[in-house]
């Protein structure tokens, strides 16, 4: 089947900007006589018509936000957007806002359905998920000038300030950084770090947070000798914490990038024969919960709101024009909170900065 003709098509057939078609439909007066019927008789011959959601879309009325659902490559950590996308739903509709979800096949096809839904679907802005080093999306809707924000930084960006790049993301430096002082406190020096291979912004990130812990705690460390890497996935995990016990590790703990890793570790260890050997992951999934991992929480939640924020302002029933930010920032950093599990042999232990509470510097005891 054939596909309907866009504004595009009758912009490139009358020789015209997509502007002047756009101001044709909406504000006839404002165009040349010549021009505007040099565009209405491209709209007869294509036989176009004007979908009266886009209509609403320019005029700001959709009350819609489009976001990609990306497909679950991971069982364990693959769920995390599964929860986000929970929780900005419910944050969209105290707001008066739908969310509509679709897929693509890569990044260049995700641009596609933007430029679509834009064209011909009632959608106000878009949320992104998943960012890159120079994210050709970002740049994408930066330059069309369509609202939107991005869960995940702005990976290579010279501004991480920049009204026309609205972020949220999940501090992960600062939580791997909480996950590994906690060993620290319990006593242990020679405490590992598995990641994922270096070119990740969001796990190389993590790992800045336990080089900075070690580093802070133990000065001239070769914490290359106490990093391992695998991609994503609990059987890749497994196998490298196997071939580093056959080889011989002198490793006391292990602080990991993410739950599938950390789960993977797990195996691996018990298998071993080293039941008080600790390892923590991070996202704090319903499997971490379940198998009693001690993981970083990334507070998906206060996401979710931010996320709002951002695009909405902090009482908007509307999403703000591209580029305004209004009197408020335009990113923002979500602080991730240590979950403790004792089944995990993790029990908090009293640790300079703990207060009354019990809180001991973020952290959140579970049995």
């Amino acid at each position: 089947m054939a596909s309907l003709p866009t504004v595009d098509d009758v912009a490139r057939l009358a020789g015209v900007s997509r502007q002047t078609v756009s101001n044709v439909l909406n504000s006839p007066d404002i165009v040349r006589p010549e021009t505007r019927e040099k565009v209405q008789r491209s709209i007869t011959e294509l036989g176009y018509r004007p979908h009266a959601s886009a209509r609403r879309l320019r005029a700001g009325t959709s009350s819609t936000i489009g976001i990609r659902l990306d497909p679950i490559s991971n069982g364990v950590s693959g769920a995390i957007l599964d929860r986000y996308l929970h929780a900005l739903t419910e944050a969209a509709d105290a707001r008066g806002m739908r969310v509509t979800l679709f897929v693509a096949s890569d990044v260049e096809d995700e641009i596609r359905h933007y430029e679509r839904l834009r064209d011909g679907a009632d959608v106000d802005a878009f949320v992104l998920t998943a960012t890159q080093y120079d994210d050709p999306r970002i740049e994408w809707l930066a330059r069309e000038r369509i609202p939107f924000v991005a869960f995940g930084r702005p990976w290579g960006a010279e501004d991480d300030d920049d009204p026309a790049r609205l972020w949220v993301d999940v501090d992960g430096q600062a939580g791997v950084n909480q996950a590994t002082r906690h060993l620290i406190g319990r006593g242990l020096t020679r405490i590992g770090y598995l990641g994922w291979p270096a070119g990740s912004g969001t796990g190389d990130d993590r790992r800045r947070g336990w080089e900075t812990a070690m580093g802070e705690r133990f000065g001239d460390l070769d914490l290359a000798a106490l990093t391992t890497t695998a991609e994503e996935g609990v059987p890749n995990a497994r196998i490298a914490i196997e071939q580093l016990f056959r080889a011989g590790t002198d490793l006391e703990g292990l602080v990991c990038a993410s739950d599938s890793l950390a789960l993977g570790a797990m195996m691996a260890v018990r298998e071993a024969g080293f039941p008080h050997f600790p390892v923590i992951g991070f996202d704090n999934t319903p499997v971490a919960s379940a198998v009693g991992l001690s993981s970083v929480d990334q507070r998906l939640g206060d996401v979710a709101a931010a996320t709002l924020e951002l695009l909405m302002g902090p009482d908007g029933r509307r999403v703000r024009p591209h580029g305004d930010a209004g009197d408020g920032p335009s990113h923002r950093l979500i602080s991730p909170q240590l979950i403790v599990r004792r089944s995990s042999h993790l029990a908090p232990v009293e640790e300079a900065g703990a207060g009354p509470s019990g809180d001991h510097n973020g952290e959140k005891e579970q049995q």
